[in-house]
């Protein structure tokens, strides 16, 4: 049984945000592997994440962020469940952090079940008639349209955008947030305006 020191625990707080019994625990099962901790960690964050989506979220914000000179700025609605959790400063943080997101990278809605049908069958035409995949065999074609179709979420969907410069997307850092805070978070929907712009 590996030593479990209490600076071993506090960092990997720091690390993950989960609470300190927790961080003990995950020590301790994965024999004081730091790695492996975080990995437990994040497993039963996932798992306690998605017992709380079905749960009911209306309280939350409302929140604008402008960017630096003023040409863009963005109106953005994060629901969770209670008002206590939508005053704390890691609630706001998170808020503020989609915010910028949308900013930044300009998506066009929230969640790929938000994109209008005739909008997702004009694309998925649009792929479709691409030489590269026009030209394959209709089941190769599907796959080539569908890859496609995925990038193309990535770059318009909030939820499937890469978060910065890292390999987790929004919805992986929205998923982070419900498992450490404890509610069930939604981004409801946002606005972005850019000086100039027209929709």
């Amino acid at each position: 049984m590996a030593n479990i020191t209490a600076e071993m625990v506090r960092d990997l707080r720091e690390r993950t945000g989960a609470g300190m019994m927790d961080c003990k625990r995950a020590l301790e099962e994965s024999g004081g592997d730091v790695e492996k901790a975080v990995v437990l960690l994040r497993e039963r964050g996932l798992a306690a994440a998605a017992k709380k989506a079905g749960r009911d979220a209306r309280e939350g914000l409302v929140s604008s962020y402008i960017h630096t000179g003023g040409r863009v700025g963005v109106l953005i609605e994060v629901n969770c469940e209670t008002d206590f959790v939508a005053r704390t400063d890691q609630f706001q943080e998170l808020v503020r952090l989609l915010a910028i997101q949308v900013a930044g990278l300009s998506p066009r809605w929230v969640d790929v079940e938000s994109i209008p049908a005739e909008e997702l069958e004009a694309k998925k035409a649009e792929l479709a008639k691409d030489p590269t995949a026009a030209s394959k065999p209709a089941e190769i074609r599907e796959k080539i349209v569908d890859g496609q179709l995925k990038k193309w979420f990535k770059e318009v969907v909030l939820l499937e955008q890469p978060f910065r410069d890292e390999e987790r997307s929004v919805r992986d850092l929205v998923t982070e947030k419900v498992a450490t805070i404890g509610e069930n978070i939604q981004v409801r929907r946002f606005v972005r305006y850019a000086l100039g712009e027209e929709k």
